[in-house]
């Protein structure tokens, strides 16, 4: 069985359900509001749990009911909350979601306890995981110095290292000599091409071109979620990378998209455990794009994670 070290964001989600997405300065009304379980690092770890791994979550919550909860229901998940961090007078991170019938969503994240996550908590946590863990997976709500810790301390430690850049830190660039796997949507790789990609301005350039670029950057595979595109890899072994060495994999089938909160996170967390058993990058993310395709059948970000052997029966 894998065993992966999730660093990352832990919220409460508020989801209200509505028949399209407000403009702005505009209200928009649905009939009920719903409460979920969120944060990208909290639903990845659940994600990978689901899928088989064994999963150990390092994150911060206040002492707050919210945050007793949070915690229950990762543990009821089989995540081992044993650093998390909980912190007094801080308020449990927060999500309010907006979604319409098409699944298409808005959210707005109040970070609470996320961002005030301590670095030295999470090397600790890294350190512990040192000889357990196949790989750390990094979700970027929370502050810098806490993702460049567990970037760092993974290396030191010699663990494989996944950051999932939402959002893009300027500090990015300081991690590109520990060279991380990096999983970012579409709108990341332009930024993170912006970023760390020599040359002239790539804002009109293809998603084949960026990804390509930013691999030779890093020195590690790049893999960009596209929603219902699928995911685009470039492994930056085949030196230098060409077009004709992008690797392209189809999102699966869906008959009805319900909401699409959570499935980057959903993907990132199976690919995550499936790396961390060992299994290839593609092979990683041929399980990661399945499980996120059947993840956005029902409401809340966890609702619809699917389980090992669906995603099995899927693949």
């Amino acid at each position: 069985m894998s065993k992966l070290l999730v660093v990352g964001a832990v919220n409460v989600d508020l989801v209200v359900e509505t028949d399209r997405l407000p403009g702005p300065g505009e209200t928009v009304v649905g009939p009920t509001v719903t409460r979920h379980g969120g944060g990208k690092g909290a639903n990845a770890a659940v994600a990978a749990a689901r899928s088989g791994a064994h999963v150990r979550y390092c994150g911060a919550v206040g002492s707050d009911d919210m945050g007793k909860s949070a915690l229950t229901e990762l543990r009821d998940e089989g995540v081992d909350v044993t650093d998390v961090a909980v912190l007094d007078e801080v308020s449990t991170g927060m999500a309010l979601i907006v979604v319409d019938p098409r699944g298409e969503n808005q959210i707005a994240v109040g970070a609470g306890a996320n961002g005030v996550l301590d670095a030295d908590v999470v090397r600790t946590a890294v350190r512990r995981a040192a000889g357990w863990a196949g790989c750390v997976l990094v979700s970027t709500e929370i502050p810098a110095d806490a993702v460049a810790a567990a970037v760092e301390t993974a290396v030191a430690h010699g663990i494989r290292c996944v950051v999932n850049p939402a959002p893009v830190l300027s500090s990015m660039t300081g991690l590109v000599s520990s060279a991380p796997i990096l999983t970012p949507n579409s709108s990341e790789l332009r930024i993170l091409h912006g970023m760390l990609a020599d040359g002239p301005d790539g804002a009109e350039s293809s998603a084949e071109t960026q990804v390509i670029e930013v691999a030779a950057r890093t020195g590690a595979p790049v893999i960009v979620t596209l929603g219902a595109d699928g995911v685009l890899i470039a492994d930056p072994r085949s030196d230098p990378v060409t077009p004709s060495d992008l690797v392209t994999l189809p999102a699966g089938r869906v008959d009805q998209v319900v909401d699409t909160t959570g499935a980057g996170d959903t993907f990132n967390g199976v690919f995550a455990a499936a790396l961390a058993g060992g299994s290839t990058v593609v092979d990683a993310a041929s399980r990661g794009v399945v499980a996120a395709s059947l993840s956005v059948a029902a409401i809340g970000a966890r609702t619809g994670m699917p389980r090992d052997e669906e995603i099995r029966r899927a693949l």
